[in-house]
């Protein structure tokens, strides 16, 4: 049986903490490991199947099943520590798979109840799943998890961009059940929430199951075998044939919706009234049509594009650049990896205010392509330039679109065309563009874009930032050569953006520069007879240029990286930078580090810290940065979970600290099921600075006080009942914190499926 380590490794040293954690467990028997693909034969269901997670039915008995014999991490394809096998049938409307998970001590499975795609904290728990590569190009596969207690996750994994999409959403059934030899799963997946080709022939689809088993390391095991040199993932699925007579319907997806704000905002600060705002609640509707099983239509009309969860607040004091902060509504995230390439160009958290929104996207034998319109009531444009960015908000309406087409070229291979364009009064933005992607070997790729750029700004917003009063154009490029090996990765990377290029529609804070950048690092795994999972060392050097030639940015960093037992990881990174700001070149030697372990699958620690040179840019001089980033997840039993994280940072100057930041946020959840949940959170920041030691004015105190309070009920990803509240305090030295703003919101939505 596993031994337990207690906390307090955590300050014993790790080699210690290491050794005493070393893992005795009864291996799942294993098949003859081989790198030869597998492939199965499905056959149709012989009974109905109720998703209830007891496999019980006939169906289940004649089902194919495809065992899961290899541990790909910590072992390179060795005897997983635990058998696992998946069961494989469909009928008409359904694919069905079902899972047995043994585990010789079920009272330290994992699993906890989480909102749907809540990924940060289910890839904690023990659970299982499946990619479905339903064309069977190697291209994309559908991805759907599923914990011991039903929790479901789906992603889109595109292999042209190394990328998982969990805004992707199906609507399709799970159930699991925890048992006295581990835990079952039922899954059904409506035919008609996939894409797959148009044939009355038998289909052949790219499929694996998969588990993960987290203990004191968290075990990855596959129904397919590894080969860590494969630079691809789906190349390596097993193939299941035999799917024939099926069809995705009518697809037709229809949810009205109804949203209620009222915002309330006070007139003067510090010392004004809470003013009542207007009471709104409008109608809205979103259809989504299966036009054909590889084509679809998304139309919005008088939508609710707001998102029902807080940024993750960031430290923003002594920056340059504008900061980055993901995408969350929903409307904009299905399919959005069809728009991911190279240089972000396509960024849609900048459609602020959308009065409709429309988007068709499909794939049609090797063509894929996708087509976004919006007008939106405002228009945020992003100013990028090589030693800052600002963004200028303007009070007009904008029309935004995107246009998207890429084709397969070989067997893994694609080139793309990319065009976006902002057009309003007396301004435009338009950036068009071509992309590849080329796989010479399996080992090898290379990742290339170039766009052009044509840009006007309106009179006075070129005339208050210093930008060109007349229609201006600029390029970008960018190439990046990636190659694995068994036991080493690396890559070679340039991109070249003239000061001239802008891309509005997409998220490229600087420009002027020209960067090369080389990375390469060797991988050293565990065995069974070692006391870690996974180590590395490596190197990066960076070299950024003005296009007058001036050397704006440059680093060379050597760094390690540690796995090992109770799910612990380790990162330091020792660089030595050069940066140009100013006028002045600075040399700065920085320290970073990064550690985090799960003593057990209810508690996870991690602590960041940051040491070393850097620019006072509101002064432009050089100083002493120190900052720590402690963080802690507790769950207490299934349904209650608490995330405390928290950011220190001091920047000392000659003469004294110049400030001192406290960033924490609080997130609190209630998930009385896997449909409902009530979610609190609270985000407080406290800025010290010191006027003396500044050049310009600066208060001597700043806080800020953000919570939220939402409950959430979701039939499905559609069929939605949102209810939240928001309020927004800030205070100075000599006035507490005075309550600013403040939000009542409802959202009600439900889907019609067709």
């Amino acid at each position: 049986m596993p031994m337990r380590v207690p906390v307090i490794c955590l300050a014993a040293g790790w080699a210690a903490c290491f050794a005493a954690a070393a893992m005795a467990q009864e291996p799942a028997p294993q098949e003859t490991a081989s790198a030869e693909i597998r492939r199965f034969t499905v056959a149709r269901a012989t009974s109905a199947v109720q998703i209830d997670g007891v496999l019980d039915e006939a169906a289940w008995k004649d089902a194919t099943v495809i065992s899961l014999p290899f541990e790909w991490f910590p072992g390179d394809n060795a005897a997983p520590p635990v058998a696992t096998e998946a069961l494989v049938t469909f009928d008409d409307a359904h694919f069905y798979v079902a899972f047995r998970a043994s585990d010789p001590e079920p009272g330290q499975i994992r699993a906890h109840l989480m909102d749907r795609d809540a990924i940060a904290t289910f890839v904690q728990d023990d659970h299982v799943g499946i990619n479905l590569d339903t064309f069977d190009d190697e291209r994309r596969a559908f991805q759907f998890r599923i914990n011991p207690l039903g929790v479901q996750v789906d992603a889109v994994f595109s292999e042209i961009d190394a990328a998982e999409d969990f805004s992707w959403d199906a609507i399709w059934s799970a159930e699991g059940v925890v048992t006295d030899q581990g835990y079952t799963v039922e899954v059904a997946i409506p035919f008609k929430q996939l894409r797959f080709p148009r044939t009355d022939a038998p289909q052949t689809w790219g499929f694996e199951a998969f588990r993960s088993y987290p203990r004191s390391v968290r075990h990855r095991i596959s129904s397919r075998f590894t080969d860590r040199a494969k630079d691809c993932t789906l190349c390596q699925e097993n193939k299941i044939a035999g799917l024939q007579g099926i069809a995705p319907g009518r697809n037709v997806e229809i949810t009205p919706t109804v949203t209620a704000l009222r915002s309330d905002a006070i007139d003067r600060f510090p010392d004004g009234e809470l003013v009542k705002g207007d009471e709104d609640a409008e109608p809205g509707a979103t259809v989504r049509w299966g036009i054909t099983p590889n084509l679809s239509l998304n139309a919005a009309v008088n939508p609710d594009f707001s998102q029902v969860e807080a940024d993750v607040a960031q430290l923003d004091v002594n920056t340059r650049f504008a900061l980055f902060f993901p995408e969350k509504r929903p409307f904009f995230l299905e399919g959005a990896d069809l728009y991911l390439t190279p240089l972000q160009a396509v960024f849609t958290r900048t459609v602020a205010e959308p009065e409709l929104g429309l988007k068709l996207s499909g794939k049609e034998g090797k063509n894929a392509f996708g087509v976004f319109v919006a007008r939106d009531e405002i228009n945020n444009v992003l100013l990028p330039s090589n030693q800052g960015s600002e963004f200028a908000f303007l009070r007009t309406k904008v029309d935004s679109g995107v246009v998207r087409f890429r084709r397969d070229v070989g067997q893994r291979s694609a080139v793309g065309v990319l065009y976006t364009g902002r057009e309003g009064d007396g301004y435009h933005n338009r950036v068009a563009g071509l992309d590849g992607f080329v796989r010479f070997t399996e080992s090898d790729t290379v990742r290339v874009q170039y766009l052009r750029s044509d840009t006007l700004y309106p009179q006075a917003v070129a005339t208050a930032f210093g930008q060109r009063t007349d229609p201006f154009r600029g390029d970008g490029l960018q190439v990046q050569y990636d190659h694995f090996a068994d036991d080493w990765k690396g890559y070679v990377f340039y991109r070249d953006l003239d000061p001239l290029f802008r891309a509005d529609s997409g998220f490229i804070p600087r420009v002027d520069v020209k960067t090369t950048e080389a990375r390469g690092e060797r991988f050293f795994y565990g065995t069974d007879e070692t006391w870690y999972a996974q180590m590395s060392v490596g190197a990066r050097g960076l070299r950024t240029e003005d296009h007058h030639g001036t050397l704006t940015d440059q680093t060379v960093e050597v760094f390690g990286t540690l796995n090992g037992p109770l799910q612990s990881l380790a990162e330091v990174y020792l660089s030595r930078n050069r940066e140009f700001f100013a006028g002045t070149v600075y040399d700065l030697d920085r320290q970073t580090a990064y550690t985090q372990i799960s003593p057990s699958g209810n508690v996870r620690l991690s602590l960041g810290g940051l040491f070393g040179d850097q620019i006072d840019y509101a002064n432009a001089r050089k100083g002493r940065i120190f900052e720590l980033t402690p963080g802690v997840l507790l769950r207490l039993g299934r349904h209650v979970s608490l995330q405390l994280d928290h950011a220190f940072q001091t920047l000392d100057v000659d003469g004294g600290e110049l400030y001192e930041i406290r960033l924490t946020q609080l997130q609190a959840i209630y998930q009385h099921n896997v449909r409902t949940f009530v979610r609190a959170i609270v985000q407080y920041q406290d800025l010290q600075s010191h006027p003396g030691l500044y050049n310009e004015p600066r208060e001597p105190e700043a806080k800020d006080l953000f919570g939220q309070f939402l409950f959430s009920y979701k039939l499905n990803p559609q069929t939605v009942l949102f209810v939240g509240y928001t309020d927004s305090r800030a205070g100075l030295r000599n006035v507490g914190l005075t309550q600013t703003g403040r939000t009542f919101f409802l959202k009600l939505g439900y889907a019609f499926l067709y």
